[in-house]
């Protein structure tokens, strides 16, 4: 079994920043892409950004340029430092890894965690 777990949420202002935190426990052999998702009331869940085991990264236009994904491979921890935040930002904010496990490769997904920005 595989668990993720998303850390860091919160209500900010907008301009503000918050840095959002995920960990992967479990029978972990190594862990190919990790990524943030996030999710607006009433609206499908749209990539954030994502980065491979070994750093590269790639981002959903609407973030370029405000938000950075970085990972620690030792530590199986994503990262997502958001600044300049808009209240476009809101959502529901979910990590997924992409986990190899005994038994094959695992798709985990977080319970999400939440992100308010206020006008």
């Amino acid at each position: 079994q595989v668990q993720v777990v998303e850390s860091g949420g919160g209500l900010v202002q907008a301009g503000g920043s918050l840095r959002l935190s995920c960990v992967a426990s479990g029978i972990i052999f190594s862990i190919n892409d990790m990524g943030w998702y996030r999710q607006a009331p009433g609206k499908q869940r749209e990539l954030v950004a994502v980065i491979t085991s070994g750093g590269s990264s790639n981002y959903g236009d609407s973030v370029k340029g405000r938000f950075t994904i970085s990972r620690d491979n030792a530590k199986n921890m994503v990262y997502l430092q958001m600044n300049s935040l808009k209240p476009e930002d809101t959502a529901v904010y979910y990590c997924n890894s992409q986990v190899v496990t005994p038994i094959g490769l695992r798709s985990s997904w977080g319970q999400g965690t939440q992100v308010i920005v206020s006008s």
